[in-house]
């Protein structure tokens, strides 16, 4: 087990939570999304601007060189000139910064005396304005998680961004519905030291946003960015992490990959190995690999393209080093190679001979770079200026890698590991909005939020356990799934069982989105609906899996077009009562033989029947009527 203390872990949190209110934070636009194809697009090429001290971003620079052009795509129904940055925004969404204040007093963060939005560069296409607005609500107040008490830096309200669509060479789709979106960011302190305690941490930040009754469901309406440094190592800012139980897994790889870096450039210094040593001397070594059996370089020189290698001097073994699972140093520079040359990826001699590149072919490229067994040769095959981008930012990170960890931004992998996205944002990256009021917290202001402040967590589960009659394990699982107040609503306008609510809304809802089914789209509404059906008798209970998974496949259908598509319409009472009659005097000598018992054996006659279009109490009650008749008949004889 790793001992994380030894290493000097320390983890910061940024939980983003989309809150629901009825327009955008700087229109009047509906928070909502369009899957339907856009009724316009139009093009925008981003670049960053000078701070008022003459400095770039860097993380901004970095975008900007990529070249690339965004492609926005916009409904007239869910975006406006605002999102277009065609017209200056309009006030501040009021409920919006009330659910964040509410927050603030929950936690005991200290509202500032007067909120000024400022606009934060974003040049990678997620915004049309080349900036994000966002303005700081509270500073310091603390979450208890578990048995201690973690600090908070600050609580702003800001729009969230464009949704990425698809990207095509230097080209970047992105859609503008949710950009806009109120976005509430609450940041920690540095105070997390295990992966395990981030994990509680974040759980127990967005247990308290959901507990303010104002924060929006589904896929991609919470994210977590983690703040991750161990003792030597640099802070990185890891984005994007989405799902809560990824958050541990995120931190301990990221905690093996700078242990791993500092145990690199540790070796290097005892090697002697000096950066100096590393040269821009790029060797064409396409003739060479003319009858190659490699497929990648075979396809390259038919294109006409070129094979270019590069020495890394004393980083033999080095660049194969194994970081955490699957990513190793070489994955790090071929992560620079695509975002900087273009090119699809690269070869390095610590995982040759493969591919095709026999160990002749190695032992050539080693002896015309007079390279030693301590030395490893990147190769790339692409176009000429490619490579050469390609193979200067392998250089470039080969010579970070003498530092240990290189400060940058990175993205979190599904599997836990993270990609190399950006260098890390400067201090010059934050000026002010000028076409946005500044807002005075006032006194009576919070004194109102103060008297309809919700309930803490830990209240309302005992509440809900107390009033529905749920056993803790199900209360928790409704609580945390983010779903709670649909839970209660559910109850209150369709009527039905608690317990099936809630077991529902959490264990059907996940095994479905295991199995592949997109329910994260299923609206309240479509929800409330199918319950509505269950509780009319229209609909089995037992068929509620089928009828959300049809459901979750075909968007904008109502509840009702699922029972028609799977032939779910319920029976009569009338033509069910008839069949039980049939069945039990078709297996008489059964019932006599059995008596009650015989329930079972006829339950399975009837359901394959009649599955999923009828009530199986019913059924149930209606066989054991039709038994007792049976069993008073015989008595009587």
């Amino acid at each position: 087990m790793t001992d994380y203390a030894a290493l000097g872990l320390k983890v910061g949190i940024e939980v983003h939570q989309e809150l629901r209110t009825e327009h955008k934070l700087f229109c009047a636009c509906p928070p909502k999304l369009f899957k339907e194809e856009p009724e316009y697009t139009f093009i925008r090429r981003l670049r960053p601007s000078q701070s008022e001290l003459g400095e770039v971003d860097p993380a901004a620079l970095f975008e900007f060189k990529q070249g690339k052009t965004m492609i926005y795509e916009a409904n007239g129904e869910t975006t406006c000139l605002v999102e277009m940055d065609e017209e200056p925004p309009g006030p501040l969404n009021d409920k919006a910064l009330d659910i964040c204040l509410t927050f603030t007093l929950m936690t005991g963060s200290k509202p500032i005396d007067e909120v000024h939005i400022m606009r934060k560069t974003v040049v990678d296409g997620s915004n049309t304005t080349g900036f994000q607005r966002t303005c700081i609500v509270s500073l310091g107040g603390s979450i208890e998680a578990g048995d201690k008490r973690y600090g908070l830096e600050q609580v702003c309200l800001e729009e969230d961004a464009a949704r990425k669509m698809a990207d095509e060479g230097l080209k970047s789709h992105y859609r503008i519905d949710r950009l806009g979106i109120p976005l509430i960011e609450v940041t920690t302190a540095p105070e997390i030291h295990s992966p395990e305690e981030a994990e509680r941490v974040a759980l127990t930040i967005g247990r308290t946003l959901r507990a303010t009754g104002n924060v929006r469901r589904g896929l991609g309406t919470i994210r977590q960015d983690l703040n991750v440094s161990i003792k030597g190592g640099a802070v990185i800012e890891i984005k994007g992490v989405q799902e809560l139980d990824l958050i541990s897994k995120v931190i301990e790889y990221e905690a093996q990959r700078q242990k791993n870096l500092l145990e690199i450039a540790s070796e290097l210094k005892k090697r002697g190995v000096d950066p100096s040593g590393l040269t821009e001397e790029y060797i064409d070594f396409s003739e060479m690999f003319t009858s190659t059996k490699s497929p990648i370089l075979q396809n390259a020189l038919k294109k006409g393209q070129k094979i270019l290698a590069v020495k890394l001097t004393g980083f033999g073994g080095l660049v194969g080093k194994e970081l955490n699972p699957n990513r190793r140093l070489g994955t790090e520079m071929a992560d620079r190679a695509r975002f900087w040359g273009g090119v699809r990826g690269l070869f390095h001699t610590d995982e040759l001979p493969a591919y095709g590149i026999t160990r002749e072919e190695v032992a050539k490229l080693s002896s015309k770079v007079n390279a030693s067994e301590s030395d490893a040769i990147v190769i790339i095959a692409d176009e000429p200026e490619k490579c050469a981008k390609a193979l200067s930012s392998v250089l470039e990170r080969a010579k970070e890698a003498f530092n240990g960890v290189p400060s940058e931004t990175r993205s979190a992998d599904a599997d836990g590991t993270t990609h190399f996205t950006r260098p890390r944002p400067g201090a010059a990256r934050m000026y002010p909005e000028t076409d946005v009021m500044a807002i005075p917290i006032t006194k009576e202001r919070m004194d109102r939020l103060q008297k309809d402040l919700p309930e803490m967590p830990e209240v309302k589960l005992k509440r809900i356990m107390r009033e529905y009659k749920l056993n803790e394990k199900l209360a928790r699982q409704i609580f945390e799934s983010g779903s709670l107040d649909l839970f209660e609503r559910t109850i209150k306008e369709a009527g039905v069982s608690p317990t099936l609510t809630a077991v529902t809304l959490t264990e059907t809802l996940r095994s479905l989105k295991r199995e592949g089914s997109n329910v994260d789209e299923l609206s309240d509404e479509i929800l409330i609906g199918v319950f509505h059906l269950v509780s009319e008798g229209s609909l089995a209970k037992e068929s509620l899996p089928d009828v959300l998974r049809w459901l979750s496949k075909n968007p904008g259908a109502a509840p009702g077009d699922a029972i028609k598509a799977l032939n779910l319409e319920q029976i009569s009472e009338e033509e069910l009562r008839r069949f039980i009659d049939n069945k039990v005097s078709e297996n008489r000598e059964l019932v006599v033989k059995l008596g009650e018992k015989s329930v079972g054996p006829l339950m399975g006659m009837v359901m394959g029947r009649f599955r999923g279009k009828v009530n199986p109490e019913e059924v149930q009650s209606n066989i054991k009527d039709a038994i007792r008749k049976v069993l008073i008949s015989k008595i009587r004889q």
